[in-house]
């Protein structure tokens, strides 16, 4: 066993693993750690939605018809809410992946300019999914 494990036990304080509950809760998590963990998130949700999102693409081009018929489909507003989530999980894990592969370029390693770049990636892409919300709810 290590020292550190020694002295504690010998204190009588038990040893306890970290819960998902002291990291999201109890630590501050820098820009960079917010970001990586939105683009697994995003290429996740990407991942399970891909069939649905391929599926209705194949249906909205058989016919006028069909078509019509998903285009009704998608005029739903929850629906809505929904094909937003998709796109802010699109545009996020694209711009992260742009910003990932600067870094593999060896550019924005040191911890200010990666902290700079997280934040531009969150600012980008939220500002692109409201964008998107605006023209998908008609505003323009």
């Amino acid at each position: 066993m290590s020292e550190a494990v020694k002295n504690v036990q010998k204190r009588g304080q038990p040893i306890r693993n970290v819960s998902i509950t002291d990291i999201t809760m109890n630590y501050k998590q820098p820009p960079s750690a917010i970001v990586s963990i939105l683009h697994r998130i995003s290429g996740f949700v990407l991942f399970l939605f891909l069939p649905y999102l391929i599926y209705l693409f194949g249906e909205s081009i058989r016919s006028e018809i069909s078509f019509a018929h998903w285009a009704g489909i998608v005029s739903h507003p929850l629906v809505k809410i929904i094909l937003l989530g998709l796109s802010w999980a699109y545009l996020h894990h694209f711009c992260a992946g742009i910003r990932h592969l600067f870094m593999d370029n060896h550019m924005a390693l040191d911890k200010d300019a990666s902290q700079r770049t997280a934040r531009y990636v969150l600012a980008v892409s939220l500002v692109l999914t409201l964008l998107v919300a605006l023209k998908l709810f008609g505003v323009f």
